[in-house]
Order: C-alpha cells, then sequence, then structure tokens
C-alpha cells in the first residue's frame, strides 16, 4: 500500500473480512478512524485517535490536560507517517506495517490480518533514532475508535471477573455504569474506564480480555491481550462515543519503565481483536478460531487424551507408592489415558511448600524409587506426568544457595521472599540451564510424557538488572516462554499442562505454547459449573482442563454433574475410584467412554451459550458446542426443585438425545429451535447430543 507524499486523507486496508480505516496528514500523526467488518458502514473522522499512544520521560502531554488518561502524549504528536507496506508472513497472514518517525524516534505499527479469521493482531516497536538515551513510560499496542454505538443504551461494556476459585466471571455494563458520561457542550470528557491487571498472574483478577458491543449496529469489539503479566486497557469519551487502548505494564499502572540506547528498540505485547457483525458471543467464536490458528500446532489438540491428575479431592499432594498403586489400576480401569502425579512427589513429609527447587524424588514417598510407580504407570497402559512448579525455589530450598544472585528477582538490595518462595528470573543462563537438566533428565529417566507446570505466586517485579520493576517483570516474561519454546522444540510430543493457582494465567502468550490449561482450583463440584460453562471463552474446549473429582460420597446425580462438568472440555479426573464400588467405576467409565466417542467434534467445535454467559449464582447453565451438523449441549440444574430448562437453540434439529448420563430421569421436548430439558432437583446435569 504504497502512499505518496501527498496522501491526506482517508486511507483504507482490507484484511481477510476486516477493514481497516486510517486517517492520513502528513502535518501530523497517523489517526485511527474505525475498525469494522468488511462493507460496514465507516466511522467519522472526527472520531479518529492516535494510531499510537506513547508516552518519554520528562515529557509530558499536548492539548488540553486528559486527567489520567494515556492521550495526547506530546512524543505521540510529534509522529508523522514514514510510509505504509504490506507483506505476506511464513503462515500466509497478510501484514500491514506502518511506519512514523519523529527527530529521535521511529515507530512501527504491526497489523496481522489472520486468514480465515475475522481478527487482526497488533503490536507496536519503538526505535531510538537519536544520539542519546531515552525512557519509554507508555506504548500502545492497540488503538480503537469509530464504534458508533455512543454513550447511552447503544453500548455494552464487557469485562470479565476472574479470582482463585471463581474464574471467568463475565459482566456487562453500560458506559454510565462504567462512569463514562456525555457532558454535552463542554468538550470531550478527561475520565476513563481503567481496567488493570498488576504482577505475574495475568488474570489475578479480570481476564486480560474484552469487548464494546454497539448494539444498534450488532457489532462487536472483542480482544485479548496475549501476554502472561503485566497489562491494562482503558475506554473513554471521546466526540459522544468511545475511544479504546490496550498496552501491556505501563508507567502509571505498573512501575514500567523502558530505557533505551541509541539503535535500541522495544516491542509492546501483542494484542488480537475480533471484529465482528453480532454480540459478544459472535466475538469469543472468531477468538476461538484464532486461537486455533496461532498457537503452536500440537497433536494433543486433536487427539484429547483424558488425564488423571491424583490431586484434587484425592491425594491433596500427598503421594505415596502404596497410595499410588491403587489408584493407577483404577486410573486404567475407567479408560483414563494419562496418570499426574501431583505435587508431594519430591518431599519426605507434607511440609514442603518452602523446600520445593531440586526436582528430586523422595525416597521416603517411594522407599523402591519413583521409577518402579512410573514403571507401574506404564505396565497400566498409561502416559506418566510429574507436576512442577518451575519459576520459583522454597526460601529452604537447599537450591536457593546454589544458584547466583541474577537467578531471582530483587527489589532495593534484597531479594523478593513470597509466601516462602523466592521467584526465579528466566534471563538468567544458570536458571535455564538447571531447568532444561531437571526436565531433559526427568523425561529420559522416567519417560515421563507430561508436565504439569504450576504457578502460586504473583509477584508487580524485580529491579536486580537496575532497571523499573515492571520492566524486569516483562523480561522474565519474555525469557520463560522463550524457555518453553526451547523445550518443546526438543521434546516436540511433549504435553505441557499450564496452572497458575488454577486459572489464574488464561492468555495466550502461555496457551500459544502450552499444551491445555488449568481452569480452576475449586474443589466443590456444583460451584465448578459456571466456570466449567464459562471456560471456552477464554480458552478452546480442547485447551481448557477441568477437573471431574466423582467420590464414593457422592450420589449418582451428584457424581454424574461432577462428570458433566468435563465432558465438553478436557477431562481432568480425580476423585477416589480406587475405593468406588463396581456400579460408581461403572458411571465413570461411560462418562469417559462418552467423552471419547465425541472427542474429534470438541477439538473443531464452536461455543455457543444458549442461556448467556453463566451467572456465579446462575441455577440453570447451558454450554453448547457445535461442529458439522452435531452439537453437544450440556445444561445444568442447580436449583432445590425439578424443573424444566428451556434452553434456545442454535439453529434448528431434528433430533436429541441424552447422551450422558442416560440412567437418571430426563424428559427432552425438542420443537424447532428450542429445547425443554425436564430434571430432577439439583445438582442434576445432562450431557445431550443433537443432530439436524
Amino acid at each position: 500500500m504504497p502512499i505518496d507524499d501527498s496522501a491526506v486523507g482517508r486511507v483504507r486496508w482490507a484484511g481477510g473480512d476486516v477493514e481497516l480505516e486510517l486517517l492520513v496528514d502528513r502535518s501530523a500523526p497517523v489517526k485511527i478512524c474505525s475498525v469494522r467488518p468488511a462493507g460496514a458502514q465507516p466511522a467519522s473522522e472526527e472520531r479518529a485517535i492516535n494510531l499510537v499512544e506513547l508516552s518519554l520521560a520528562g515529557q509530558g502531554r499536548t492539548h488540553q490536560p486528559p486527567g489520567t488518561r494515556h492521550r495526547t502524549y506530546a512524543a505521540a504528536d510529534g509522529l508523522r507517517l514514514v510510509d505504509v507496506s504490506e507483506q505476506t508472513d511464513a503462515v500466509g497472514n497478510e501484514v500491514l506495517l506502518i511506519r512514523q518517525a519523529s527527530a529521535d524516534l521511529e515507530v512501527v505499527s504491526r497489523i496481522e490480518s489472520w486468514a480465515g479469521t475475522s481478527v487482526l493482531r497488533a503490536t507496536t516497536e519503538v526505535i531510538n533514532r537519536g544520539e542519546g538515551e531515552f525512557t519509554l513510560t507508555y506504548v500502545s499496542s492497540l488503538a480503537l475508535a469509530g464504534f458508533g454505538g455512543g454513550l447511552r443504551a447503544g453500548t455494552r461494556i464487557h469485562q470479565a471477573r476472574n479470582s482463585w476459585c471463581a474464574e471467568l466471571r463475565w459482566q456487562v455494563l453500560t458506559p454510565e455504569q462504567a462512569g463514562l458520561v456525555s457532558i454535552l457542550g463542554s468538550g470531550d470528557p478527561k475520565d476513563r474506564f481503567a481496567v488493570t491487571n498488576v504482577g505475574s498472574w495475568s488474570g489475578a483478577e479480570l481476564l486480560p480480555m474484552g469487548a464494546v458491543e454497539n448494539v444498534a449496529d450488532g457489532l462487536t469489539w472483542t480482544w485479548q491481550i496475549e501476554h502472561q503479566g503485566a497489562w491494562h486497557w482503558e475506554l473513554g469519551g471521546l466526540k459522544e462515543d468511545l475511544y479504546l487502548q490496550v498496552s501491556g505494564p505501563t508507567d502509571g499502572e505498573h512501575q514500567w519503565r523502558q530505557r533505551l540506547q541509541p539503535g535500541e528498540s522495544s516491542t509492546t505485547v501483542p494484542v488480537a481483536v475480533a471484529v465482528t457483525h453480532g454480540g459478544l458471543d459472535d466475538g469469543l467464536r472468531a477468538l476461538t478460531s484464532y486461537r486455533r490458528a496461532m498457537r503452536r500446532p500440537q497433536t494433543d489438540h486433536s487427539n484429547l487424551p483424558v488425564i488423571f491428575n491424583d490431586y484434587m479431592n484425592c491425594l491433596w499432594g500427598d503421594p505415596t507408592a502404596a497410595k499410588l498403586t491403587p489408584l493407577i489400576k483404577a486410573a486404567a480401569e475407567v479408560g483414563a489415558e494419562y496418570f499426574v502425579i501431583d505435587a508431594g512427589w519430591y518431599a519426605d513429609d507434607s511440609g514442603w511448600w518452602d523446600t520445593v527447587g531440586a526436582w528430586e524424588p523422595s525416597q521416603v514417598r517411594f522407599p523402591a524409587g519413583l521409577g518402579k510407580t512410573i514403571e507401574e504407570i506404564h505396565g497400566a497402559g498409561l502416559v506418566p506426568g510429574l507436576w512442577l512448579e518451575p519459576e520459583v525455589v522454597g526460601v529452604r530450598s537447599e537450591i536457593a544457595e546454589q544458584l547466583p544472585p541474577d537467578a531471582f528477582f530483587w527489589r532495593d538490595g534484597r531479594r523478593i521472599a513470597e509466601t516462602g518462595r523466592y521467584h526465579l528470573d528466566y534471563r538468567s543462563a544458570a536458571v535455564r540451564e538447571r531447568m532444561d537438566a531437571v526436565v531433559d533428565g526427568l523425561i529420559a529417566q522416567y519417560g515421563i510424557g507430561y508436565f504439569k507446570f504450576d504457578y502460586n505466586i504473583n509477584l508487580p517485579g524485580t529491579d536486580a538488572l537496575g532497571e523499573a520493576p515492571g520492566a524486569g517483570l516483562l523480561g522474565h516474561n519474555r525469557a520463560y516462554l522463550s524457555w518453553l519454546d526451547g523445550l518443546l522444540d526438543r521434546h516436540p510430543g511433549l504435553v505441557l499442562e499450564s496452572c497458575a493457582s488454577g486459572g489464574m494465567r488464561l492468555d495466550y502468550a502461555m496457551l500459544a505454547r502450552m499444551t491445555l490449561h488449568s481452569t480452576s482450583d475449586q474443589v466443590d463440584l456444583v460451584a465448578y459449573a459456571p466456570i466449567a460453562a464459562a471456560a471456552p471463552s477464554a480458552v478452546t474446549p480442547e485447551q481448557g482442563a477441568v477437573w471431574a473429582y466423582p467420590r464414593p460420597v457422592h450420589t449418582p446425580e451428584e457424581a454424574s454433574f461432577a462428570l458433566v462438568n468435563a465432558l465438553l472440555g478436557r477431562i481432568h479426573l480425580s476423585g477416589r475410584p480406587d475405593e468406588m464400588d463396581a456400579e460408581q467405576l461403572t458411571r465413570v467409565a461411560t462418562a469417559v467412554s462418552t467423552y471419547k466417542e465425541h472427542r474429534s467434534l470438541i477439538a473443531r467445535a464452536e461455543p455457543h451459550w444458549p442461556l448467556g454467559l453463566p451467572g456465579w449464582y446462575d441455577e440453570q447453565l447451558a454450554l453448547a458446542l457445535v461442529a458439522d451438523d452435531t452439537a453437544l449441549l450440556a445444561v445444568w440444574h442447580r436449583g432445590d426443585g425439578a424443573t424444566t430448562v428451556d434452553v434456545p437453540l442454535p439453529g434448528c434439529w431434528r433430533t436429541a438425545d441424552v447422551i450422558f448420563p442416560t440412567d437418571l430421569p430426563t424428559t427432552l421436548a425438542l420443537v424447532g429451535d428450542r429445547l425443554g430439558v425436564s430434571l430432577p432437583a439439583g445438582p442434576a446435569a445432562r450431557l445431550i447430543r443433537l443432530q439436524r
């Protein structure tokens, strides 16, 4: 897309199903007017904003004071267009490169159009072209304007609360509820609706996602921040409409400052945005397609093997050879294909929390050696797995004194101890080499085919290298991703589960690499249902690990409820199958068999939420996965009395059949695009197959 020196006005670029419109003026920074589905009505250019906002230490803002907003920075205002070019990347995506410059800066906006999706992915690179050092304090990855819904009833804002054992809780707000109102003739407001994640859990309080929905025009913009650490997005009023800016860490929110010497550069974290007709559900389906396209190819994503893990409502981090032997036998009997020994295998007693780091098997727990238990797993036809926490070392671990100072997070000259752990810095060669040796050694010695990489602390950063804490955290984040890439390059068939106290890092920096991610540490089967139902909003169904932990004390309805929770994602079996009677084991085995029969559909299906994305206290929940002429529908009832759940279906269907559990009372009434599901008093859940 060459632009000559006289070019002024609107410039359009069509990337797949999405059209991006820029405002070009050689006497001003490049501005973005809108990003809309191809053919949609363009937005007014008076609502255009800078394509890039960036701030330098020592430079403030221009124009009227913007309050707390990351807008109208002087450094961004000095940018001018140099050129625009197009290219095709290695996987066939169209890429738009927009280069701007000022006296000392060069800024390159990279916008990728992902083939076969309605998703654009954006980053910003800043290069020091001057003769002296400067310090970045804010750089946007993505800026959007021209939503067109206004500040009243025509616009909805979507965000997802996320917390330990209560993940994936989507909320919808009007602009007014978000604090954004029109101030009429007084000009543009100065406030913002700011959504910020602080620390090394990308989902510590909110998912790294959001959406703006133009209800009147039936358009939605749904974004995800592809970073496992700190991030920020903000919406603000602009000419009776909204603007959006999305970034990774910032100085104001995260103590991020990046010094650049002449010739050095800094690139922002990626942000992807789905631009779709329809509502939030449509945007989430578009992101599902994109997530499948952008992640590292792994055979697990099509095979979806069933995993047994000995932790949840089972051994609780206290495994021994004697306890594991009957569990291995029971897991094989019910159809598991992987067996994961969770936390504790490396410690002689239960007080191991602040001693982790050596990752050597306990002779107390495994008197004949861990190898004998691993042989039992192999002998049962299962692939063995182990739990590790590779980003920490316990404060009482001998490893903490063996590694060099640059191996750790520091603050003001002190090594940071957080809940009995030291955080490792993967920029350290000693850390990477040690963990390579640990993982490669366990694979070579025991034939480990699965690792659960957990992460149970949340830190704001490190100033170990004389940098701002937020910059230190970002440096570690990127080094850790690079280490994961190297690990998977050496062991391409290895299955890696990401866990961060459950679902505290549900982001597509991790999930572009990690095979699957734990969705929660929730121990209650009834409370888990809304987490399981909402999981495909943040992770593809085949990557969303959901615990299914039936126990002997459960009634048939309770055990079935626990199992249905996992049947539209990745089954993480646990509970106590080793203590079940034959009838109870048959129920688990039937659920696993049903899952195996339909898992190829799960791996390619699109998610639908017929009753809406679940609320935490909703009594009735539903999730459907649709592929070709078949759909799998999970329906949950958490109320006290018997009920009929009226489910509006995605399209019309010819037949509807309960496929699990088939031995408990259920009545189905299918009429066109609606299904009545009559259930007994809760907890009750059913998996239903629909066919056209």
